[in-house]
Protein backbone atom coordinates (compact mmCIF):
# COMPACT_ATOMS: atom_id res chain seq x y z
CA UNK A 1 0.00 0.00 0.00
CA UNK A 2 2.01 3.18 -1.43
CA UNK A 3 0.65 5.91 -2.70
CA UNK A 4 2.00 7.44 -6.32
CA UNK A 5 0.39 10.39 -6.55
CA UNK A 6 -1.03 12.74 -3.80
CA UNK A 7 -3.84 15.26 -4.25
CA UNK A 8 -3.64 17.21 -1.15
CA UNK A 9 -6.91 18.17 1.30
CA UNK A 10 -7.59 20.20 4.28
CA UNK A 11 -10.16 18.74 7.03
CA UNK A 12 -10.86 21.71 9.15
CA UNK A 13 -10.38 21.30 13.24
CA UNK A 14 -13.82 21.19 13.64
CA UNK A 15 -14.36 18.15 11.90
CA UNK A 16 -15.18 15.71 14.69
CA UNK A 17 -16.66 12.65 12.57
CA UNK A 18 -16.18 9.58 14.48
CA UNK A 19 -14.57 6.18 12.87
CA UNK A 20 -17.73 4.10 13.63
CA UNK A 21 -19.80 7.25 11.92
CA UNK A 22 -17.96 7.39 9.32
CA UNK A 23 -17.92 3.42 8.72
CA UNK A 24 -21.57 3.54 8.79
CA UNK A 25 -22.30 6.33 6.41
CA UNK A 26 -20.16 5.00 3.98
CA UNK A 27 -22.30 1.44 4.41
CA UNK A 28 -25.04 3.50 2.68
CA UNK A 29 -23.70 4.17 -0.77
CA UNK A 30 -21.53 -0.15 -0.97
CA UNK A 31 -19.97 -0.89 -3.99
CA UNK A 32 -22.33 -2.85 -7.03
CA UNK A 33 -21.67 -4.36 -9.97
CA UNK A 34 -23.11 -2.07 -12.98
CA UNK A 35 -26.82 -3.20 -13.89
CA UNK A 36 -28.34 -4.46 -17.30
CA UNK A 37 -28.21 -1.04 -18.46
CA UNK A 38 -26.07 1.26 -16.50
CA UNK A 39 -22.58 2.35 -18.14
CA UNK A 40 -20.89 3.00 -14.54
CA UNK A 41 -21.59 2.22 -11.37
CA UNK A 42 -19.34 3.25 -8.33
CA UNK A 43 -19.44 2.65 -4.51
CA UNK A 44 -17.38 2.22 -1.09
CA UNK A 45 -14.72 -1.04 -1.34
CA UNK A 46 -13.21 -2.33 1.53
CA UNK A 47 -9.56 -1.49 1.10
CA UNK A 48 -8.15 -5.25 2.31
CA UNK A 49 -11.18 -7.23 1.12
CA UNK A 50 -13.27 -7.55 4.09
CA UNK A 51 -15.88 -5.95 5.43
CA UNK A 52 -14.71 -3.29 6.86
CA UNK A 53 -15.07 0.14 4.84
CA UNK A 54 -12.70 2.40 6.61
CA UNK A 55 -9.11 0.56 7.44
CA UNK A 56 -7.46 2.15 10.84
CA UNK A 57 -4.10 1.46 11.61
CA UNK A 58 -2.33 3.49 13.96
CA UNK A 59 -4.80 6.04 13.91
CA UNK A 60 -4.68 6.76 10.53
CA UNK A 61 -7.84 5.57 8.53
CA UNK A 62 -7.87 3.85 4.50
CA UNK A 63 -10.98 4.24 2.13
CA UNK A 64 -11.28 2.98 -1.12
CA UNK A 65 -13.96 3.58 -3.82
CA UNK A 66 -14.83 1.13 -6.39
CA UNK A 67 -15.12 2.07 -10.14
CA UNK A 68 -16.99 -0.53 -12.57
CA UNK A 69 -17.38 0.79 -16.47
CA UNK A 70 -19.21 -0.92 -19.63
CA UNK A 71 -16.84 -0.85 -22.32
CA UNK A 72 -18.92 -0.02 -25.04
CA UNK A 73 -17.54 2.31 -27.55
CA UNK A 74 -19.10 4.94 -29.86
CA UNK A 75 -17.84 3.70 -32.54
CA UNK A 76 -19.31 0.60 -32.14
CA UNK A 77 -22.74 1.61 -31.69
CA UNK A 78 -22.28 3.98 -34.70
CA UNK A 79 -21.58 1.33 -37.13
CA UNK A 80 -24.25 -0.79 -35.76
CA UNK A 81 -26.41 2.13 -36.16
CA UNK A 82 -25.10 2.81 -39.76
CA UNK A 83 -25.82 -1.01 -41.00
CA UNK A 84 -29.48 -0.74 -39.78
CA UNK A 85 -30.45 2.46 -41.14
CA UNK A 86 -28.85 1.47 -44.39
CA UNK A 87 -31.44 -1.90 -44.09
CA UNK A 88 -34.66 0.73 -43.33
CA UNK A 89 -33.98 2.77 -45.92
CA UNK A 90 -33.60 0.26 -48.49
CA UNK A 91 -37.11 -1.67 -47.26
CA UNK A 92 -38.62 2.40 -46.69
CA UNK A 93 -37.54 3.67 -49.77
CA UNK A 94 -36.27 6.56 -47.94
CA UNK A 95 -32.92 7.49 -45.38
CA UNK A 96 -34.02 7.82 -41.63
CA UNK A 97 -33.76 11.11 -40.69
CA UNK A 98 -31.71 13.01 -38.00
CA UNK A 99 -33.83 12.19 -35.18
CA UNK A 100 -34.59 8.26 -36.31
CA UNK A 101 -31.02 8.08 -36.26
CA UNK A 102 -30.53 9.27 -32.86
CA UNK A 103 -33.44 7.28 -31.42
CA UNK A 104 -32.18 4.12 -33.01
CA UNK A 105 -28.52 4.72 -31.59
CA UNK A 106 -30.42 4.52 -28.46
CA UNK A 107 -32.21 1.32 -29.03
CA UNK A 108 -28.69 -0.31 -29.57
CA UNK A 109 -26.73 0.72 -27.08
CA UNK A 110 -29.64 -0.24 -24.81
CA UNK A 111 -29.32 -4.07 -26.50
CA UNK A 112 -25.55 -3.75 -26.34
CA UNK A 113 -25.08 -3.17 -22.84
CA UNK A 114 -25.87 -5.84 -21.03
CA UNK A 115 -22.98 -7.91 -23.52
CA UNK A 116 -20.54 -5.31 -23.32
CA UNK A 117 -17.53 -5.96 -21.27
CA UNK A 118 -17.03 -4.40 -17.95
CA UNK A 119 -13.65 -2.54 -16.41
CA UNK A 120 -12.99 -2.06 -12.47
CA UNK A 121 -10.86 0.14 -10.71
CA UNK A 122 -10.22 1.35 -7.45
CA UNK A 123 -9.05 4.65 -5.10
CA UNK A 124 -7.78 5.17 -2.61
CA UNK A 125 -7.75 8.22 0.16
CA UNK A 126 -5.80 8.62 3.34
CA UNK A 127 -8.13 10.14 6.02
CA UNK A 128 -5.42 11.90 9.08
CA UNK A 129 -8.14 12.87 11.39
CA UNK A 130 -5.86 14.10 13.72
CA UNK A 131 -3.70 16.42 11.66
CA UNK A 132 -6.84 17.35 9.37
CA UNK A 133 -5.00 15.86 6.02
CA UNK A 134 -6.81 13.72 3.41
CA UNK A 135 -4.94 12.89 0.63
CA UNK A 136 -6.27 10.85 -2.67
CA UNK A 137 -3.89 8.51 -4.73
CA UNK A 138 -4.89 10.13 -8.01
CA UNK A 139 -3.02 11.79 -11.43
CA UNK A 140 -4.77 14.82 -11.45
CA UNK A 141 -7.22 17.07 -9.64
CA UNK A 142 -9.77 16.28 -12.04
CA UNK A 143 -9.78 12.29 -10.96
CA UNK A 144 -9.56 13.05 -7.56
CA UNK A 145 -13.16 15.03 -7.95
CA UNK A 146 -14.36 11.34 -8.53
CA UNK A 147 -13.42 11.04 -4.89
CA UNK A 148 -14.28 14.00 -3.56
CA UNK A 149 -18.07 13.86 -4.95
CA UNK A 150 -18.54 10.68 -3.18
CA UNK A 151 -17.61 11.73 -0.28
CA UNK A 152 -19.85 14.87 -0.89
CA UNK A 153 -22.94 12.13 -1.70
CA UNK A 154 -22.05 10.23 1.17
CA UNK A 155 -21.20 11.86 4.20
CA UNK A 156 -23.54 14.21 5.86
CA UNK A 157 -20.85 16.84 6.62
CA UNK A 158 -17.94 17.49 4.36
CA UNK A 159 -16.37 20.54 5.14
CA UNK A 160 -12.83 19.84 2.89
CA UNK A 161 -11.00 22.82 1.62
CA UNK A 162 -7.99 23.05 -0.75
CA UNK A 163 -4.82 23.31 0.22
CA UNK A 164 -3.27 26.76 0.06
CA UNK A 165 0.29 28.25 0.33
CA UNK A 166 1.56 31.90 1.04
CA UNK A 167 4.20 30.85 -1.58
CA UNK A 168 3.21 29.76 -5.17
CA UNK A 169 5.17 26.60 -5.57
CA UNK A 170 6.09 28.04 -8.89
CA UNK A 171 7.90 30.63 -7.78
CA UNK A 172 9.35 28.91 -5.02
CA UNK A 173 10.57 26.42 -7.39
CA UNK A 174 12.31 29.03 -9.00
CA UNK A 175 13.96 30.71 -5.86
CA UNK A 176 15.04 27.47 -5.18
CA UNK A 177 16.51 26.59 -8.81
CA UNK A 178 18.06 30.50 -9.22
CA UNK A 179 19.64 29.84 -5.71
CA UNK A 180 21.29 26.51 -6.76
CA UNK A 181 20.01 25.56 -3.11
CA UNK A 182 16.67 23.59 -1.80
CA UNK A 183 14.72 24.56 1.02
CA UNK A 184 15.79 22.71 4.41
CA UNK A 185 15.33 19.02 4.66
CA UNK A 186 15.11 18.44 0.44
CA UNK A 187 17.57 18.21 -1.83
CA UNK A 188 17.07 19.10 -5.36
CA UNK A 189 17.12 16.14 -8.25
CA UNK A 190 17.43 16.01 -11.73
CA UNK A 191 14.05 16.30 -13.23
CA UNK A 192 12.55 19.76 -14.37
CA UNK A 193 10.02 21.63 -16.26
CA UNK A 194 9.93 25.04 -17.38
CA UNK A 195 7.73 26.79 -19.17
CA UNK A 196 7.41 30.19 -20.66
CA UNK A 197 5.00 32.60 -19.69
CA UNK A 198 4.51 33.99 -23.14
CA UNK A 199 2.05 33.40 -25.73
CA UNK A 200 3.55 30.53 -27.41
CA UNK A 201 4.31 28.08 -24.21
CA UNK A 202 7.26 26.53 -24.55
CA UNK A 203 8.52 24.47 -23.03
CA UNK A 204 12.30 22.58 -21.86
CA UNK A 205 12.40 19.33 -20.02
CA UNK A 206 15.50 17.97 -18.21
CA UNK A 207 14.90 14.32 -17.43
CA UNK A 208 18.27 12.84 -15.28
CA UNK A 209 19.98 15.70 -15.92
CA UNK A 210 21.92 18.13 -13.93
CA UNK A 211 20.08 21.48 -12.80
CA UNK A 212 22.69 23.07 -11.63
CA UNK A 213 25.21 25.80 -13.66
CA UNK A 214 23.95 28.53 -16.05
CA UNK A 215 21.46 26.71 -18.69
CA UNK A 216 18.26 25.97 -16.36
CA UNK A 217 19.30 29.95 -14.96
CA UNK A 218 19.21 31.00 -18.49
CA UNK A 219 15.54 29.88 -18.74
CA UNK A 220 14.63 30.93 -15.51
CA UNK A 221 15.92 34.75 -16.70
CA UNK A 222 14.69 34.62 -20.13
CA UNK A 223 11.40 34.33 -18.43
CA UNK A 224 10.68 30.26 -17.92
CA UNK A 225 8.86 28.96 -14.51
CA UNK A 226 9.11 25.61 -13.19
CA UNK A 227 5.98 23.54 -13.22
CA UNK A 228 7.71 20.65 -12.07
CA UNK A 229 10.94 19.93 -10.13
CA UNK A 230 11.44 16.63 -8.63
CA UNK A 231 12.77 17.02 -4.85
CA UNK A 232 13.96 14.32 -2.26
CA UNK A 233 13.10 14.66 1.28
CA UNK A 234 15.20 13.85 4.42
CA UNK A 235 16.81 11.16 1.72
CA UNK A 236 13.90 9.21 2.63
CA UNK A 237 10.76 9.95 -0.06
CA UNK A 238 11.34 11.35 -3.60
CA UNK A 239 9.00 12.95 -5.38
CA UNK A 240 8.08 15.55 -7.99
CA UNK A 241 6.37 19.29 -6.76
CA UNK A 242 4.28 20.62 -9.64
CA UNK A 243 3.14 23.96 -10.36
CA UNK A 244 -0.88 23.05 -9.01
CA UNK A 245 0.74 21.51 -5.44
CA UNK A 246 0.25 18.26 -6.56
CA UNK A 247 3.15 15.65 -5.31
CA UNK A 248 3.55 13.29 -7.96
CA UNK A 249 5.77 10.46 -8.93
CA UNK A 250 6.22 9.60 -4.96
CA UNK A 251 9.05 6.38 -4.28
CA UNK A 252 9.56 5.85 -0.49
CA UNK A 253 13.52 4.61 -0.87
CA UNK A 254 14.81 1.62 0.37
CA UNK A 255 15.56 3.06 4.27
CA UNK A 256 11.68 3.26 4.28
CA UNK A 257 10.78 0.09 2.85
CA UNK A 258 13.35 -2.11 4.02
CA UNK A 259 11.70 -1.63 7.62
CA UNK A 260 8.69 -4.13 5.50
CA UNK A 261 9.50 -7.79 6.08
CA UNK A 262 8.32 -8.27 2.44
CA UNK A 263 8.71 -12.58 2.88
CA UNK A 264 5.89 -12.11 5.57
CA UNK A 265 2.58 -14.50 4.89
CA UNK A 266 0.04 -12.73 6.69
CA UNK A 267 -1.14 -10.53 3.56
CA UNK A 268 -3.00 -8.23 6.25
CA UNK A 269 -0.06 -7.49 8.30
CA UNK A 270 1.90 -6.34 5.07
CA UNK A 271 -0.81 -4.48 4.58
CA UNK A 272 -0.56 -2.63 7.46
CA UNK A 273 3.30 -2.32 7.80
CA UNK A 274 3.26 -0.63 4.79
CA UNK A 275 0.07 2.15 5.03
CA UNK A 276 1.84 2.67 8.66
CA UNK A 277 5.09 3.45 6.76
CA UNK A 278 3.85 5.62 4.23
CA UNK A 279 1.22 7.37 6.08
CA UNK A 280 4.24 7.55 8.69
CA UNK A 281 6.43 9.37 6.19
CA UNK A 282 3.98 11.54 4.68
CA UNK A 283 3.16 12.81 8.34
CA UNK A 284 6.58 14.68 7.98
CA UNK A 285 6.90 15.34 4.87
CA UNK A 286 3.06 17.35 3.95
CA UNK A 287 4.38 19.73 7.04
CA UNK A 288 7.68 20.14 5.72
CA UNK A 289 6.23 21.07 2.16
CA UNK A 290 3.97 23.89 3.58
CA UNK A 291 6.74 25.31 5.24
CA UNK A 292 8.86 25.56 2.51
CA UNK A 293 6.51 27.40 0.53
CA UNK A 294 6.24 29.40 3.23
CA UNK A 295 3.31 28.38 5.64
CA UNK A 296 -0.68 27.77 4.74
CA UNK A 297 -2.07 31.02 3.73
CA UNK A 298 -4.29 32.08 6.50
CA UNK A 299 -7.95 32.99 6.03
CA UNK A 300 -8.32 31.55 2.29
CA UNK A 301 -9.80 28.33 2.36
CA UNK A 302 -10.93 27.03 -0.66
CA UNK A 303 -13.64 24.88 -1.75
CA UNK A 304 -13.10 21.36 -2.49
CA UNK A 305 -14.80 21.87 -6.21
CA UNK A 306 -12.20 22.32 -9.18
CA UNK A 307 -13.01 25.74 -10.40
CA UNK A 308 -11.60 26.59 -14.01
CA UNK A 309 -8.34 28.43 -12.59
CA UNK A 310 -7.32 24.65 -11.62
CA UNK A 311 -8.22 23.19 -15.43
CA UNK A 312 -4.91 21.53 -16.67
CA UNK A 313 -3.37 24.02 -18.77
CA UNK A 314 -2.52 22.78 -22.62
CA UNK A 315 0.05 20.97 -23.43
CA UNK A 316 2.71 22.91 -25.11
CA UNK A 317 5.19 22.54 -27.66
CA UNK A 318 8.45 21.18 -26.08
CA UNK A 319 11.78 20.93 -26.35
CA UNK A 320 12.95 17.84 -24.54
CA UNK A 321 16.65 17.88 -22.72
CA UNK A 322 18.25 14.34 -21.94
CA UNK A 323 15.24 11.87 -23.33
CA UNK A 324 12.98 10.22 -22.63
CA UNK A 325 10.22 12.64 -22.02
CA UNK A 326 9.68 13.86 -18.47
Amino acid sequence: MWFKNLQIYRLPAGWDIGLERLEAQLAKKPFHPCGSQDMESRGWLSPLGNEVLVHAVGGQWLVCLGFEHRLLPSAVVKQEADERAEELAEQQGYKLGRKQLKELREQITQELLPRAFTRRRRMYAWIDPVNGWLVIDAASQSKAEDMLEQLRHTLDSFPLTLLRTELSPMSAMADWLAGGEAPEGFTIDQDCELRSVSEDKAAVRYVRHTLEGDEVKGHLEAGKLPTRLALTFDDRVSFVLTEKLEIKRVDFLDIVRDQVDGDADDAEALFNAEFALMTGELVHLLPAVVRALGGELANMAVESQVDSSLAPAPSPAAVTVNDPPF
